[in-house]
Formats: structure tokens, C-alpha cells, sequence
């Protein structure tokens, strides 16, 4: 058992979220604070994250070397190594304490940043070179998966929803931070040395790390572990989830990456000079990640009052309508923007409607396998939704990995993305049908927890309990 920072504190030391009184009695209060500072490390280790896909529009061929197919390869080996690690970081709260892990997950991030400046002030290095480098970014990513299950734990499930959305969307804005931020130093220190943006990150770094180790908490209740995982992982409810979120988030990270290079290949097909169109992109593409990461926490807020799954389905329909904007629009920069901009904030969307689901399906699991104490079911709850936030996140950050490497096939095979757009619209139309059949198709004696997702029917069907537990 881990010692608490407040070691007195008789809130942290019988933590219970779902007790009324606790929690108004200065639960909330320690909730919000962890809460704040868990969504500013992983805002900062979002940026980190996404750094390269910020450089590479920077980065001419004739100096660095580099190939739209290479840049491409850059962005997805970021965004694999991030997905990856949601693995072990989905464990590391419980295991060595949610503040202690905040601390060393921001701190780490030093190191990729730094490299980063060294690396790309010093042009012409072979390619295994810059995806090291990218790879080693990927640790922001994992950052998500750490803070979203610590975080879970702090919170009541009438108001996960709401929590995990807004410290999913904090988390999902460094996104569009570091974008912005590289324009920025671009408009002010012009394109000859981009790479100084990642000066800003030393200091961010710093001053997240210093916040967490002051103001977060670890908690010592039970959490995810090695049998959690197990039992989340024998669960078919995770994998049909994960591969929602494949279709959400993956489809976010994978546009945030490959929105500008998109971008900058439209400006320089239609005359701009390689510096020009890189700018003209940069311009552009950091709205896109800006409104998704917005709108995730108003999914989470909307799945609260309506079901998770009830709008997870109607943001699937709305990505197969703008995919197919993308598709019979080739050739228009206005309809490039229309339908990225209705990609990204579905998706955002629909990040946050899934992860509302994860919550909803796991307690009513825990429900219908009727344990003896509440502080059995919510024990069984609290682990298998944090080892599902975990599996889900890296699932679905891979599906990140899989839009790039499309787009670099379509790129590679046709000069340009419309292809990628028919397989990105397939897969939105079997992620619409799966979420009705598994969550919304449901029989209609089936009796709903007062406190669950809408779509997500507990013990009143023998049926409905067998397929969630």
C-alpha cells in the first residue's frame, strides 16, 4: 500500500466518491483540484505528442531530406509508440500512485523535446534518426491513458461523463496548442528555426511537474492491476468499445497529424512555394483539433442526459456524411475544410460519448453479478473501467497509426487522398451499424440502471447480463 501525500487526511484515506455526504464535505474540492492539474500534464503531453506534426511542415526536402511518404511515417511512428504505451501507463497510477506518476510522466518528456531542438538544428540526418526521435514524443501519449484512469477514480459515476470529458478535451487541446504555438513562432521568428517552439515545452514541462508533485494526491483504493487487465481483456465488451474508439479517437489523432500535411500538398499543387504552402496550412490546420477537443467534453456532457451510445451512433452517421464530403470534393479547398472540420468535431464527439459508455457498461456488469458489498461491485466497476480506458485508448491510438499509413498508401499510389477518404466513410458505416446492434438493440423488457449509460441494460435480462459481464 502506497503512503499518502496527506497522510491525515480522512477524506484520501477512506476515499469513496459515491458517498453523497464525503463527497460534499470536501470530496469535490479534491477531486477539482486533482482534476485541474491531471488535465494540465496531459495538455502538455499531448503538444509533445503531436510536436512532429508540427515540424514536418516545416522541414523542406531540399535541407532535411525528407519525403511527403517520410513525413507521413514520421507522424504514424509518434503516434504508434503513444498507443503502445497506454498499455503499461493504464497500470502505473495504481502501482506507484496517481501525483507520483503525473510527476515522472511530465519530466520524462524533457528529453524528446530537447532532442528534438538538437536534431533539427542540425539538418541532414538519415531518417531512423528523426523516428527515434518521434518515437520518444510518443511517451506524451501515453500520458492520457495514466491521467484518465486516475481520474476515474476520483469521480461518482453520475458524473464520469463530464469528468473524463473535460480531462480528455484538456488533454486533447495541446493538440492544437502546439500547432498554434508553432505558427506563432513562425509569424515571429519567420521558418528558419520552427524547432525554438519546443523552448515553450521545457518550461511547460517543468511547471507541470512542479504543479502535480504540489497540488495532486495519491489515492490508495484499489485500481488497475495485472487482474484487471486480464479479466478487461477476456471481455468482449472491451474489444467492441476499443473498436468504437478506434473510429473516434483514432480518427482525431490521425486527422491531427495529417490535417496540414494534407493541407500544405493542396497549397503546393496549386502554385505556392514549398514555405508558402507550409504556412498557408498552418494557418489552418490547427482549428480542426481545436473544435474536436472542444466538443469532447460537450459529447461526455450529452452522453450524461442521453446515453453514451445513443450519440456515439448518430456521430458515426455524422463522419460517414462528412467523409463523403471529403470524397466528392477532391480538388476543393473548401470542401477539404467543410469536411475536416466535421470529422474533427463528430470524432471529438464521439470521444467523449465512448468513454461514457466505458463507465455505464462495467457498473452494470458489477450489478448484474449481484456481489455481497457495494464496495465489492464498485471495487470490480472501478478496475475494469480503468483497464478498459487504458485498452480502449491504446486501441484507438493506433487507429491514429492506420489513417497516416493510408494516407501515405493513397498519397504513394495516386497523388492524392481520395481513396484513403472511401476506406476512412467503410469504416464509419460499420462502426455505426456495430454500436446499434451491441448497445442500442437491445429487448425491450430489459430494465436500465437509473445511474447507466442509456444504452446499456443491466440484470433485468438474463440475457443482455450475460453479454456484459
Amino acid at each position: 500500500m502506497r503512503t499518502l501525500r496527506h497522510s491525515d487526511d480522512p477524506i484520501l484515506g477512506e476515499w469513496d466518491p459515491e458517498n453523497v455526504e464525503q463527497w460534499d464535505d470536501g470530496g469535490a474540492r479534491i477531486a477539482r483540484r486533482n482534476l485541474i492539474w491531471s488535465v494540465a500534464a496531459e495538455h502538455v503531453g499531448f503538444s509533445v505528442w503531436s510536436l512532429w506534426s508540427v515540424m514536418v511542415l516545416f522541414m523542406p526536402t531540399g535541407v532535411y531530406g525528407l519525403s511527403t511518404g517520410d513525413k507521413f511515417l514520421i507522424g504514424a511512428t509518434a503516434t504508434l509508440v503513444g498507443a503502445l504505451l497506454r498499455f503499461p501507463y493504464t497500470m502505473a497510477t495504481t502501482r506507484f500512485g496517481g501525483r507520483n506518476w503525473t510527476v515522472f510522466s511530465a519530466f520524462v518528456l524533457l528529453i524528446p523535446v530537447s532532442a528534438t531542438i538538437w536534431i533539427l538544428a542540425n539538418p541532414g540526418m538519415p531518417l531512423w534518426v528523426y523516428l527515434v526521435c518521434a518515437a520518444l514524443t510518443g511517451l506524451g501519449g501515453g500520458n492520457f491513458a495514466s491521467s484518465m484512469t486516475n481520474i476515474n477514480a476520483f469521480y461518482p459515476q453520475r458524473l464520469k461523463g463530464w469528468a473524463l470529458g473535460l480531462n480528455a478535451g484538456g488533454g486533447n487541446l495541446g493538440v492544437p496548442a502546439v500547432q498554434l504555438i508553432g505558427l506563432l513562432a513562425v509569424a515571429w521568428i519567420g521558418g528558419a528555426a520552427p524547432y525554438w517552439v519546443c523552448a515553450v515545452y521545457l518550461v511547460l514541462l517543468t511547471a507541470a511537474g512542479i504543479g502535480a508533485a504540489l497540488k495532486m494526491d495519491n489515492l490508495t483504493i484499489s485500481g488497475v492491476d495485472l487482474s484487471a487487465m486480464k479479466r478487461a481483456v477476456a471481455n468482449r465488451n472491451t474489444w467492441i468499445i476499443a473498436a468504437l474508439y478506434i473510429g473516434t479517437f483514432g480518427s482525431f489523432i490521425g486527422y491531427s497529424f495529417a490535417f496540414g500535411q494534407v493541407l500544405a500538398g493542396y497549397f503546393r499543387d496549386h502554385g505556392d512555394a514549398p514555405g508558402q504552402a507550409a504556412l498557408h496550412a498552418a494557418q489552418i490546420a490547427f482549428i480542426g483539433p481545436l473544435l474536436g477537443s472542444i466538443s469532447r467534453v460537450y459529447g461526455g456532457k450529452l452522453a450524461d442526459r442521453v446515453g453514451g451510445s445513443r450519440v456515439t451512433l448518430w456521430v458515426f452517421v455524422g463522419m460517414t456524411a462528412a467523409a463523403t464530403v471529403l470524397i466528392v470534393g477532391d480538388g476543393s479547398l473548401a470542401f477539404y475544410v467543410t469536411g475536416f472540420i466535421c470529422l474533427f468535431v463528430l470524432s471529438g464527439m464521439g470521444n467523449g460519448s465512448v468513454y461514457k459508455m466505458i463507465p455505464s457498461v462495467f457498473d452494470a456488469a458489477a450489478q448484474s453479478k449481484r456481489f455481497a458489498t457495494t464496495e465489492q461491485r464498485a471495487d470490480y466497476s472501478r478496475a475494469l473501467t480503468g483497464a478498459v480506458i487504458g485498452i480502449a485508448g491504446a486501441v484507438g491510438g493506433l487507429g491514429g497509426v492506420g489513417i497516416n499509413l493510408v494516407l501515405r498508401q493513397s498519397y504513394l499510389t495516386s497523388g492524392a487522398a481520395t481513396s484513403a477518404f472511401v476506406v476512412f466513410a467503410v469504416f464509419y458505416v460499420l462502426a455505426a451499424v456495430t454500436t446499434w446492434a451491441v448497445y442500442l438493440r437491445v429487448p425491450r423488457s430489459a430494465v436500465e440502471s437509473p445511474g447507466a449509460d442509456a444504452g446499456s441494460p443491466v440484470a433485468g435480462s438474463a440475457k443482455v447480463s450475460e453479454r456484459l459481464g
